[in-house]
């Protein structure tokens, strides 16, 4: 999850300069006091120049910081304290591809440089380029500050963490630990132990950490986090009891919070309460219109509520909106089997099943509803197509008896009735007194 560190450049760069507006560090994290980089002893007056300049890029006025690096630039440009003050105000300013250059450029002139290589790491993180990144970051936590600045060191080693938390959590885990040796822990912090531990499979240490979050009471941003990742664990556990009492809980702080809406969703279908998920589903196709899992949530949820008319829009959307994907096309189908549309029913599986010719259960439906709709060469057809995928069952059975009798394949339909008979052991009732009664007609035919 590369979440809060690498929106940021977060201040920590540079203890001397203050972060740019739009690189804000996570909530609940401190801002180092802006303050501008000590002179030297004898400072020239082109050092004093570029002091001035720092002390506009602390207050907020770039264009005026930019015009004034730049001049000194041209008397200095191999400068890297220079160049990597361009490149903050081009960032400020979101000319990311300059400041990129100018970052590189303060690298390449000073190669103990930590400021450049962290605001670089941080930059390409942002935008993806992860191998790139871990390099310079890696590189700007063996590097010191042109400043004492715990704060940007402890900066590299968090979005270590959170670059390799999902590829290598172990060493999530030591640069999350470096980090905090020289740094205060903070909300962020909590949330990242959870999810490295989850990460690792440590899922007794995640928990703790996510509940040591919440007792905390951390700003909004991560007792949303947390609330969330807490729920998923109980979830992946199966404690489903456990995690609908926490989300119901955790919903009342944040009624509309989409996440935990869907995981109450879950958890209520997955103890089989679909029609408490109901509403809470309804809610949630509010909150989140036109998103392909709810409304499949949904429109399941009132197909197995019975309801199946109030899932046929929903799935006409889906349709409309994916017309080639099979799952969606089989599911519309089976709802339509539900509803007793069965010529639509099987023109819809038909199609599913061109899509996805390896899908049992779509075969298995289209053969109920073409058995529905007397076509029965086709019925057949789809019981062979659903045979090379799925085992038969009592009602496969049936299926295939009663299309052998209405295709007036006497000992093939006498064969399958008995098997159904044997199989079903007195489940379907109805359908055993009509094997029956047509065994025993088959059976006078057929003398």
């Amino acid at each position: 999850m590369k979440t809060r560190i690498f929106i940021t450049v977060a201040g920590a760069l540079l203890a001397a300069l203050p972060a740019p507006a739009q690189y804000q560090l996570p909530p609940g994290t401190q801002m180092p006091a802006p303050a501008v980089q000590a002179p030297a002893p004898q400072a020239s007056a082109a050092a004093a120049e570029l002091d001035a300049a720092e002390t506009q890029i602390a207050q907020g006025d770039y264009p005026a910081a930019h015009a004034a690096v730049e001049k000194y630039l041209q008397a200095h440009p191999a400068d890297a304290r220079g160049l990597f003050d361009l490149g903050y105000v081009e960032q400020a300013q979101n000319e990311s591809g300059q400041a990129e250059a100018e970052y590189r450029k303060a690298i390449a002139a000073d190669s103990k440089q930590f400021e450049s290589r962290l605001a670089l790491g941080l930059m390409l993180a942002q935008q993806g380029k992860d191998d790139e990144a871990r390099q310079l970051l890696q590189q700007a936590t063996l590097l010191t500050p042109a400043t004492p600045n715990f704060a940007g060191q402890a900066h590299a080693f968090r979005a270590l963490a959170e670059l390799d938390l999902v590829t290598d959590p172990a060493a999530a885990k030591q640069a999350l630990l470096s980090a905090l040796k020289i740094s205060p822990q903070t909300p962020h912090d909590l949330l990242l132990t959870a999810e490295i531990a989850e990460a690792n499979g440590d899922d007794g240490a995640a928990e703790t950490a996510y509940r040591r979050l919440l007792a905390a009471q951390p700003p909004a941003e991560f007792a949303g986090a947390a609330n969330a990742g807490l729920s998923h664990l109980l979830l992946q556990q199966k404690r489903y009891s456990e995690a609908t009492a926490f989300i119901q809980s955790a919903l009342k702080q944040a009624p509309n919070d989409v996440a935990l809406n869907a995981q109450l969703a879950t958890a209520l279908i997955a103890e089989g309460e679909n029609g408490q998920a109901l509403p809470v589903l309804e809610k949630l196709r509010q909150l989140k219109p036109g998103d392909a899992a709810v409304d499949q949530m949904l429109a399941d949820a009132y197909a197995e509520m019975g309801q199946p008319g109030k899932a046929d829009p929903i799935f006409a959307e889906m349709v409309q909106a994916e017309p080639g994907n099979a799952g969606v096309l089989a599911d519309q189908g089976r709802n339509y089997i539900l509803e007793q549309h069965f010529p639509q029913a099987q023109h819809v599986l038909e199609r599913a099943v061109q899509l996805n010719p390896a899908d049992g259960e779509a075969w298995a439906g289209l053969a109920f509803a073409a058995t529905k709709n007397k076509q029965y060469p086709a019925a057949l057809k789809a019981l062979l197509m659903r045979a090379k995928y799925l085992p038969e069952t009592p009602a496969s059975y049936f299926l295939w008896a009663i299309s052998y009798d209405n295709d007036h394949q006497v000992r093939l339909a006498q064969e399958y009735y008995r098997k159904f008979l044997a199989s079903d052991q007195g489940k379907l009732r109805d359908e055993e007194w009509q094997a029956k009664q047509r065994l025993s007609l088959l059976g006078h035919e057929s003398r």
